[in-house]
C-alpha cells in the first residue's frame, strides 16, 4: 500500500472574518464622529475686549447676516415671527438670554427691526455677541 504524501498548506488569507472587520470599523467611525450642534450663517462679528460664556440651554440665538436673513436657533424666520418665537422660547425659560448676532455689513432697518420685535416680546436680557480682539 502506497500512502501519498500531502504538501503543507499553501499560504492563504483568509477572507471569513473581513466582512466583520469592515462591518467594526465603520460602526466605530459612526460611534466617534463628531456633529455639529450648531449651524449659523456665516457672517462677519464686530471685534470685542472682554467676554463671558454662558450654559448652551440658557440662550436663544438671532442670526442676522448681510443680506438681511434672520434666523432664530438655526430656522429661518421673517422679521414679523420674531415676536411670536421668542415669546414662546420665553415662556418655557423666563431666564432666557438672546444672543444676538448680526454681521457688521447688516442693513440697520433689518437689525433695528429685530431689535423691536425683542422688545415687544419682553426679550430684555440681549447679549451682543462679538468677536474677541485678535481673532
Amino acid at each position: 500500500m502506497q500512502l501519498r504524501r500531502t504538501a503543507g498548506a499553501g499560504a492563504r488569507i483568509p477572507t471569513s472574518s473581513m466582512a466583520d472587520i469592515a462591518f467594526l470599523l465603520i460602526v466605530f467611525f459612526m460611534v466617534t464622529t463628531i456633529f455639529k450642534l450648531e449651524q449659523g450663517l456665516a457672517i462677519t462679528l464686530p471685534r470685542s475686549e472682554a467676554g463671558e460664556k454662558i450654559p448652551r440651554e440658557m440662550i436663544a440665538h438671532v442670526w442676522i447676516d448681510r443680506a438681511g436673513t434672520v434666523l432664530i436657533d438655526d430656522l429661518v424666520v421673517g422679521i414679523d415671527d420674531i415676536e411670536p418665537m421668542i415669546t414662546a422660547k420665553m415662556r418655557e425659560n423666563p431666564a432666557l438670554i438672546i444672543s444676538f448676532n448680526t454681521d457688521d455689513a447688516a442693513r440697520y432697518e433689518v437689525v433695528n427691526e429685530s431689535m423691536e420685535r425683542l422688545k415687544l416680546a419682553n426679550a430684555l436680557r440681549i447679549s451682543f455677541t462679538t468677536m474677541p480682539e485678535g481673532e
